[in-house]
């Protein structure tokens, strides 16, 4: 294993610390907002993360009672994150695990007032998913949201007005995940297969005009927005309008600032980088605690939140051997800007 960070970085600043392997978090008018992937155990999918240091399940109970139909309850919910509508935004990825079977009414983006503490909206997904498909996060652009599939690789364009959906770029060369490597290994599930997280992470450019993907395993590209909100093009003129973007390493999480700096959680080196909009690309901070950093959140005074999830650990991602070392550890560090105004509230 080499790792780029052998010392300990000053500026990460521990703030959270979960029994749980957690890959989520947001902040949203003061609160906070984790997910759970029931990666190294089952349990309650989505809390909130109070000030005295209890975990109360959000919004409620009944959402993240287990075993239960898709109708009121959460699937497996991949990650979460505050909106541009100051709502909170729930992904349920729609399989009980990578590689699983999709369970019909399962694959959802859910819609959180966080006011009023409910879920003010269910988008379905059910006709833009596959039968392993494995729904995976979410950005935004006017009214119009961009999802990403890992289990079947391919982009899902969601009108948030409607709540109609189609799938795009089904198959395209740039959705198609290779190997992931974190720490020297490739991931691999338990019978010892190389697992392949296909499109996973995503950004929208603060002006709206592009959308930058990429499966885990890395290879970032981007696509007008225009493009992929036009439902008159073909498959084959939409795949014509994407351009390589950057040869990103393997990857658990992004975030963009204010700027178009994307930053990227290298797992490889346990380092992050910030690909400008320029195309270059600097790191930010490299830190052994950095293990395997998954969805980043940049909050609005320009903290970087870095949730350290150890995913490629666990016994999904391990050949069946979990060796997850707890506390998983949620960090924060300052950065140069904050977020879009169109990224979140």
């Amino acid at each position: 294993m080499s790792l780029r960070g052998t010392e300990e970085d000053p500026r990460l600043t521990p703030v959270l610390a979960e029994d749980r392997v957690c890959t989520g978090v947001t902040t949203l008018r003061g609160r906070i907002f984790l997910s759970y992937p029931s990666a190294d155990r089952p349990g309650v999918q989505v809390v909130e993360a109070l000030p005295d240091g209890r975990r109360n399940p959000y919004p409620d109970a009944a959402w993240n009672a287990p075993d239960q139909p898709p109708d009121g309850t959460f699937v497996h919910v991949n990650g979460l994150r505050a909106g541009p509508d100051g709502r909170l935004w729930i992904v349920d990825s729609g399989a009980p695990q990578l590689g699983g079977d999709q369970l019909p009414g399962g694959a959802r983006l859910l819609v959180v007032d966080v006011d009023g503490d409910r879920v003010d909206r269910v988008y379905h997904l059910d006709g833009a998913v596959r039968p392993h498909s494995y729904v995976d996060d979410v950005r935004f652009h006017d009214r119009t949201a961009y999802v990403t599939d890992a289990g079947a690789p391919g982009l899902i364009v969601v009108d948030l007005d409607s709540g109609g959906c189609r799938r795009v770029l089904d198959g395209h060369p740039s959705t198609v995940g290779g190997p992931v490597v974190a720490d020297g290994r490739a991931l691999r599930n338990p019978g010892g297969a190389e697992v392949r997280l296909h499109t996973d992470q995503l950004e929208v450019s603060p002006d709206g005009r592009w959308l930058y993907y990429q499966p885990a395993s890395g290879g970032m590209s981007r696509i007008g927005t225009r493009w992929l909100d036009d439902p008159t093009l073909s498959a084959e003129e939409l795949a014509r309008r994407v351009e390589p973007w950057s040869d990103t390493p393997s990857t658990g999480g992004t975030a963009i600032d204010a700027r178009g700096t994307i930053y990227v959680s290298d797992v490889e080196n346990r380092r992050i980088l910030a690909v400008g909009p320029d195309r270059s690309v600097r790191t930010l901070v490299a830190d052994p605690r950095l293990n395997w950093v998954d969805a980043m959140w940049l909050d609005t005074e320009g903290q970087l939140w870095l949730p350290a999830a150890q995913l490629h650990l666990t016994a999904g991602f391990n050949g069946g051997h979990p060796a997850v070392a707890y506390p998983i550890r949620i960090y924060r560090m300052p950065v140069d800007a904050g977020p879009p105004p169109t990224d979140h509230a």
